[in-house]
């Protein structure tokens, strides 16, 4: 479990694929402080398990579905990649719960600086369109965002400055795609009405 409260934009240095999936391997000089293996990592936001660590250098092992559901399989060395350890039971609850379980990937369809803040809207699949609420909580590339708007087939969020700082967002622009974990909260509501709607009553 996760908040969506990026601890460290680490750097992708290979990703390497193989025929079961891919081996991620990137540099956190503050992630990897206490880092061990089978520690879980939100890498943009999708759970991760280390599977090697050499000083500040960690790799995870990718599996197929993992490769399929994110945009972790796109990434190029170099790139930049939104880290957050798992909440410890002590921690504040700064963001929301982020479960680290991808949902979809989604383009973004504009990235604009207004005054000192910026816009970001993501293109929202209809699929996903229930899940998203006027000022409910979603998570984008593993941050813990706010909506702002929510139009027919789209989402904006407002980030602001010491956001974009600490994130991987400084280096997104229109047409990137990001990961899209929607609130655990709506996922439970619908499952629960579903059942309760196909249950005859007695």
């Amino acid at each position: 479990m996760f908040t969506g409260l990026v601890e460290e934009t680490g750097e992708l240095l290979a990703l390497e694929h193989s025929a079961a999936g891919a081996r991620l391997t990137l540099r956190a000089p503050f992630v990897s402080t206490d880092a061990q293996l089978g520690d879980s990592i939100a890498v943009n936001g999708c759970c991760l398990t280390v599977s090697a660590r050499d000083g500040a250098t960690l790799a995870f092992d990718l599996l197929a579905e993992t490769l399929d559901r994110t945009n972790l399989g796109a990434l190029a060395p170099g790139a930049p990649v939104n880290l957050e350890r798992a909440l410890a039971a002590h921690s504040r609850l700064g963001g929301h719960f982020v479960q680290g379980h991808i949902d979809t990937t989604s383009r973004v369809l504009a990235f604009e600086k207004v005054n000192a803040d910026h816009r970001l809207e993501i293109a929202l699949p209809a699929e996903f369109a229930g899940y998203v609420a006027f000022k409910g909580s979603i998570a984008i590339d593993g941050i813990s965002l706010t909506v702002a708007e929510v139009r027919p087939a789209s989402c904006v969020v407002w980030i602001i400055p010491h956001t974009l700082t600490m994130t991987n967002l400084r280096a997104k622009t229109a047409g990137d795609f990001v990961n899209l974990e929607f609130d655990l909260l709506a996922k439970y509501v619908e499952r629960l009405l579903a059942v309760r709607l196909s249950t005859p009553s007695s």
